[in-house]
């Protein structure tokens, strides 16, 4: 497993005579992200992903999703995985909590 030190903390970015270094984030499933914020206010320029196939639409530390690959997982747990194995009250007490109850927590979270 990777960690923050093992990926550069900004991306460089030329466009004609401007240079922008921009933040990069890693995610959940230690993918790399260029945070883009600052792109317009300091360059004008914008980006350009037709149907924003390579862009997160937010920063998330407990949902990971990957269409591509039909991943789709939270608090590291896969979705299918909660569907076909999980009670509505552990899945209740994972939303809350990030992860899945023990059987005495679960005990006490029905009563």
């Amino acid at each position: 497993m990777s960690t923050d030190a093992d990926h550069p903390k900004t991306a460089k970015l030329t466009i004609g005579d401007k240079e922008i270094d921009l933040p990069i984030i890693v995610g959940t499933e230690n993918e790399v992200a260029v945070d883009i914020r600052k792109l317009r206010k300091e360059t004008g320029a914008v980006t350009y992903d037709p149907g924003f196939g390579n862009t997160a639409g937010t920063l998330s530390r407990i949902t990971y999703l990957n269409g591509e690959q039909g991943i789709l997982r939270y608090a590291g747990y896969p979705i299918e995985e909660l569907a076909e194995k999980s009670t509505f009250l552990e899945v209740a007490w994972l939303l809350i909590h990030q992860k899945l109850p023990t059987a005495d927590q679960l005990e006490g979270f029905e009563h």
